[in-house]
């Protein structure tokens, strides 16, 4: 098993009338989930094991169902390396 921590960019898009109530869900269905995660503008950084990373993505995604859509898109980026991918590795420069 691979334990080289990764991030990984979720974005939730509902495709219903309202969706930000739904993408709360989401988010919240994230925090759940205790992984290491940044909520930003347009998608939600998560970081952990690829696996971890990956459970935490469909847990949003799913969350959308829960909240009562009938569709759902979600964008997964992933950017790993053989030294692994932080959030602060990624962000160092710009604080």
């Amino acid at each position: 098993m691979n334990d080289r921590i990764v991030t990984v960019g979720v974005q939730v898009l509902p495709l219903c009338e309202d969706p930000y109530p739904v993408v709360d869900r989401a988010i919240a269905a994230i925090r759940a989930t205790g992984i290491k995660h940044q909520v930003c503008p347009m998608e939600t950084v998560l970081e952990g094991t690829l696996e971890a990373c990956l459970a935490a993505a469909r847990a949003a995604h799913d969350a959308c169902f829960e909240g009562g859509v009938k569709r759902a898109l979600t964008i997964i980026k992933i950017s790993d390396g053989l030294d692994g991918s932080t959030i602060e590795d990624k962000m160092e420069k710009y604080r």
